[in-house]
């Protein structure tokens, strides 16, 4: 294969940024220069919906191309079975000289432990879980020793960890000490000097904002005021004729863990949105400082860019906070742009539903690389391109399977988008003790999601549609990877 056609690829990710925390998916309110022209020269998917809610099943999705109940890492703290493949390890294979810098999250990480790696393929392996995280492998602490040892001594007297999710030193550098600036000076380093010259590479580079607790240096902070932005969407009241589990997680989030949004203010969620753009808005400058060196690098005509996130963040909407056992579109649809010059047309938007697996095939296929055996998601590249025949499958699924902290009964539930429609499924008896119940959203006339159709006579076809729809894609995603030798 022609070298032309093994683009350099750099994969930006945040954690927890919902779709429209950019001003090129519609927000006036926030400042993200850097990343809307990134869009401006590239591709805008504006319906990408992750394959669920919580940050280790999804990020498995990503990494191996198959849904939630096909790679068995259903929940934060289980562990990837060691057969899946991830697409990293067959870039590697094919060539690649591949690197990731930040979060991982395939294992469990609690209090501490150190994750243990897949067959992942990166010769480059800046880990850091989190910012507080106090395993010795934690290399954004082993920079911040090094490059500003009295922050990094006065942060671990407060201790590494978070306790009840709330703030630590780690969690409240000044910019020139944020986890933020580590991963795009990382990044920086890695494309200037880190990276094998005679090889194309594949980069991670994952930011961890703006996961909260939500805290952002002043100098960003200064830059919102909190009474001049706009409400969240709806507020508790929307959740009286709703599933209970939502109110239950209104008055407490993470299964009692931490704050609900009940214990808020309306000034705290007034602050808590302002900050909530602030860190976008730091990320935005690493970005762009990224994106600098690729252009000073000569790099940039030669490299696809794909900017996204692993899931959103409710913000309040609806009285909710965080995220867990909600699918609404703000804890679901995330951005995703791609930038690749001279392949992709600059200045497009695709209103097409597309997944967070689809990555994966987008990936492979951009390189020029074997599929994944068992992959189920499929290339955007055709779609991105506009080219008259590229698939477009037309739904979206997205699982929660008691996939954050644990809940008692558990909790399940089923997202499907088709059309102009969503179904959200909240499994009973015999998945859970739980009462069987759901939501049904016509996002056309209502993008709020403040109409819950779910018992409305009227809607009545329309739900018994998308249920039957959702028991057939099931069935579809199934895995069966497994080749068939012979007839029996």
């Amino acid at each position: 294969m022609a070298a032309a056609s093994r683009p350099n690829i750099l994969f930006i990710c945040t954690d927890q940024q919902r779709f429209d925390a950019l001003g090129c998916y519609g927000n006036a309110h926030i400042q993200t220069p850097a990343i809307d022209g990134l869009a401006r020269e590239g591709v805008l998917f504006e319906r990408c919906y992750v394959q669920s809610p919580v940050c280790a099943p999804s990020r498995a999705s990503l990494l191996t191309g198959r849904y939630v109940h096909s790679h068995g890492l259903w929940a934060n703290g289980v562990a990837l079975p060691p057969g899946e493949r991830l697409f990293p390890r067959t870039l590697a294979d094919a060539g690649y000289d591949c690197g990731l810098i930040g979060k991982l999250h395939l294992a469990a990480c609690y209090q501490g432990r150190t994750e243990p790696r897949h067959d992942d393929g990166f010769r480059v392996f800046d880990w850091a879980h989190d910012p507080t995280h106090g395993s010795p492998e934690n290399r954004y602490h082993r920079w911040l020793e090094e490059r500003h040892p009295d922050l990094y001594a006065a942060a671990m007297a407060q201790g590494p960890g978070r306790r009840g999710h709330e703030t630590v030193g780690f969690d409240s550098m000044p910019t020139e000490a944020h986890y933020s600036r580590w991963v795009s000076e990382r990044t920086v380093d890695f494309l200037r000097s880190g990276r094998d010259p005679d090889k194309p590479f594949f980069l991670i580079a994952n930011f961890y904002d703006p996961h909260h607790p939500f805290v952002a240096p002043q100098e960003y902070l200064d830059r919102y005021d909190p009474a001049a932005l706009p409400p969240p969407i709806g507020g508790p009241d929307d959740l009286t004729d709703r599933p209970p589990i939502l109110a239950e997680a209104s008055k407490a989030s993470y299964a009692g863990r931490a704050r609900g949004f009940a214990a808020y203010s309306p000034e705290e969620i007034r602050r808590t949105i302002a900050a909530y753009y602030a860190m976008v808005t730091l990320i935005d400058d690493e970005v762009r400082r990224i994106l600098s060196a690729l252009d000073d690098l000569g790099l940039a005509e030669d490299t696809l860019v794909i900017f996204t996130s692993d899931h959103g963040e409710m913000l309040g909407d609806h009285g909710l906070l965080l995220k867990g056992p909600m699918l609404y579109e703000g804890a679901v649809r995330v951005p995703l742009i791609l930038r690749w010059p001279g392949v992709l047309p600059a200045n497009v938007r695709r209103p097409d539903l597309v997944q967070w697996i689809d990555l994966c095939a987008t990936v492979l296929g951009a390189a020029g690389a074997e599929p994944l055996g068992g992959d189920q998601g499929q290339s955007l590249l055709p779609l991105a391109r506009g080219d008259a025949e590229a698939p477009c499958r037309g739904w979206a699924l997205c699982e929660y399977r008691d996939s954050g902290h644990p809940y008692d009964p558990p909790v399940h539930l089923t997202m499907l988008r088709q059309g102009r429609h969503k179904l959200v499924v909240h499994h009973g008896d015999p998945a859970t003790g739980r009462p069987r119940s759901g939501e049904l959203y016509d996002l056309e006339a209502d993008p709020g999601e403040l109409r819950n159709l779910w018992d409305d006579p009227a809607a009545s076809d329309v739900r018994a549609d998308l249920s039957a729809l959702l028991r057939d894609v099931l069935v579809a995603t199934e895995d069966r990877a497994q080749p068939r030798e012979a007839a029996w």
